[in-house]
């Protein structure tokens, strides 16, 4: 059963796939309806899920499922894994690639290699401040309260 991205509870579980560059208006247009439907036909054992998806900032995918409701299963999760790798094909986009981290810079989302993390954040140009897309975030409370977060409210505080 789909639900609107909006109106889910804030313990909704999450799962965000970040695109290795922006969606094009074209293929945002292309996507929007294609996630619609697979949330509204996503199960678990034959149990429709209350689910939902969204895509944010022109860049990350984001399903989410209302686990009160019916929890995702291994099976279900591994249609959404499946779901994710046919849009890639379709689009010529790699939403697999997590050695690339995501920062909001300018209003702008920046993506810097995990190699170039140090270098940056020592020249400055990657402060504590710095807003970055968490995509280890799996709550949608979470996700309305605190995304983007600063750099040293993530994983990253270890680079300050």
């Amino acid at each position: 059963m789909y639900i609107p991205f909006d109106q889910l509870p804030p313990h909704a579980r999450l799962w965000i796939y970040q695109a290795d560059r922006p969606l094009t208006k074209a293929e945002q247009s292309e996507i929007k309806p294609l996630l619609e439907r697979f949330a509204t036909e996503w199960s678990s054992h034959g149990t429709g899920l209350q689910a939902s998806a969204d895509l944010l900032h022109n860049q990350f995918l984001v399903l989410a499922n209302n686990e009160n409701a019916t929890a995702a299963s291994g099976c279900s999760i591994d249609s959404s894994v499946a779901f994710v790798r046919e849009l890639e094909q379709r689009l010529g986009v790699s939403f697999f690639d997590r050695t690339r981290l995501a920062f909001l810079q300018d209003g702008e989302v920046k993506l810097v290699g995990m190699g170039e993390l140090k270098e940056k954040v020592a020249a400055g140009e990657i402060t504590e401040n710095t807003l970055y897309f968490d995509t280890l975030v799996n709550k949608y409370g979470e996700l309305q309260d605190a995304w983007p977060r600063p750099a040293r409210n993530s994983w990253l505080s270890r680079y300050f």
